[in-house]
């Protein structure tokens, strides 16, 4: 008895793919509206629209347009700067502080950026910067791995990536790499001990 063998399956007919499809294209037209002055604001029929897709498919997988862009602003900023690795704490911050300015000084994405603010709120606001915040992260603790003293999540947050987006967003202001080093500077003077969040108490003896 001969067998037959199972024919192969047809390329895209994975699971997924088309759902990936649309994503994809659906994302692609929101960074186009944003990015173009003209065009109308991204409601989702005009995303829908823009992408050749039906709104309802739209609504159904984000439901809002604050969802939306916040799904497109935490898909275009995970993962696309590496964190840098300069053998010390003031070169990764620097290094750090100028790519982020240099990447939020770029019209499209600070467009992007505006407008999943302006339109998500907090949730918006988290998006554009979680990501950011956890490669900061990663710096730090690569830094006390080495065996040095490194300031406080929370302090560096305030002293360098809060500076860079508030100077984007709210200002028409310049984000040079000299003034990105600026904010490293501050946060780590020549001579000048890390500073932390939580200073340990005096000893009363």
């Amino acid at each position: 008895m001969s067998t037959t063998a199972s024919p192969a399956p047809q390329s895209g007919s994975r699971p997924g793919g088309r759902s990936a499809r649309v994503r994809a294209a659906v994302h692609r037209a929101v960074k186009e509206l944003v990015a173009d002055d003209s065009a109308e604001p991204p409601t989702i029929p005009v995303v829908a629209a823009r992408a050749g897709v039906h709104a309802t498919t739209v609504y159904r997988r984000w439901g809002t347009v604050g969802d939306l862009l916040s799904d497109v602003m935490t898909s275009r900023f995970s993962g696309d700067i590496v964190v840098p690795d300069t053998g010390g704490l003031r070169g990764d911050l620097e290094r750090y502080a100028s790519d982020l300015a240099k990447d939020l000084g770029d019209p499209d994405t600070l467009a992007l950026v505006r407008a999943t603010i302006g339109t998500g709120g907090e949730q918006g606001a988290a998006a554009c910067s979680a990501d950011r915040r956890r490669q900061l992260e990663a710096i730090l603790e690569r830094e006390e791995a080495r065996g040095g003293t490194a300031p406080s999540l929370e302090h560096t947050t305030d002293a360098i990536l809060a500076p860079l987006y508030y100077r984007a967003v709210f200002t028409g202001l310049p984000l040079t790499t000299e003034w990105a080093h600026t904010l490293v500077a501050r946060l780590l003077p020549d001579g000048a001990a890390a500073p932390s969040a939580v200073s340990a108490p005096a000893d009363p003896r």
